[in-house]
């Protein structure tokens, strides 16, 4: 399980976590929360990032044979594809493995800290549940490797989750995951990136905002006050100015006419 950039042909590329033909596949999502993305300074490969609000939506299934956790993050306003921020993390319990569909995440947006939040979830999940469970190894993507900033970025979010990466050569192109035991796994996400925002949280948001608004109206009339106070000034000081010019100009003429009549 990877993080990666979305791109039209990496769907395609991933490799089935398995043959048989798994259950649940019409489920949807029943239980939604709302993440916080904070504001985070422009990166030079992924542009500007600003505060934004998502929805992240899972649901549980469970069955002798198997336990799917299915997860999903939802972006106000926007539309992404199909396979895109979505995870599913299957329990095998005939095999006693835990496996992630698909292998390699397609994340929008990017560096934001959203694959790492649902590799965590998912984590989390499985370790309550069977830790003793293991992750079996597989290749990694080889387009990751051809740019170093996306391989160092993808082996920092493995890395981060408890998965140790190896390369069979030094140009670090043929890298692999190895096996993992899933209570060796770290159910841990970067919190500054993102959070949890309850109901009540987004409430307080929403009243301070109202509040923020209110004040910034207030001002804003009391310098459109100002502003009215310094344009009638203005067209005092301008009226002053004409009928002192008018005045010079009459004394002017009548100092004229005087020396023109003597």
């Amino acid at each position: 399980m990877t993080e990666t950039q979305a791109s039209p042909d990496t769907a395609a590329e991933a490799p089935a976590s398995s043959a048989v033909e798994l259950p649940w596949a019409d489920v949807h999502t029943e239980h939604h929360k709302m993440l916080r993305l904070a504001p985070l300074k422009t990166d030079r490969a992924t542009g500007v990032r600003p505060l934004r609000f998502v929805e992240f939506s899972y649901v549980e299934r469970h069955s002798k044979e198997r336990s799917l956790l299915r997860m999903s993050i939802q972006l106000p306003n926007q539309r992404v594809r199909k396979e895109q921020n979505h995870l599913d993390v299957w329990a095998d319990h005939v095999e006693k493995r835990l496996f992630f569909s698909p292998e390699n995440l397609q994340i929008e947006p990017l560096n934001r800290g959203i694959g790492r939040f649902l590799a965590a979830q998912g984590i989390t999940w499985a370790k309550k549940r069977w830790s003793a469970y293991r992750v079996e190894g597989s290749d990694l993507d080889n387009k990751d490797a051809l740019n170093e900033d996306t391989r160092l970025r993808r082996d920092r979010f493995l890395k981060a989750q408890g998965f140790e990466v190896a390369y069979a050569d030094a140009q670090h192109l043929k890298g692999s995951i190895k096996p993992a035991q899933v209570g060796d796994l770290v159910g841990d996400w970067n919190t500054e990136k993102l959070q949890f925002v309850t109901i009540l949280e987004a409430a307080q948001m929403l009243q301070q905002a109202e509040q923020n608004l209110a004040e910034q109206e207030v001002k804003l009339k009391q310098q459109e006050e100002k502003v009215t106070k310094f344009k009638r000034e203005d067209a005092g000081l301008r009226f002053t100015i004409t009928c002192l010019v008018a005045f010079a100009m009459f004394q002017a003429g009548l100092l004229i006419w005087i020396a023109t009549r003597h």
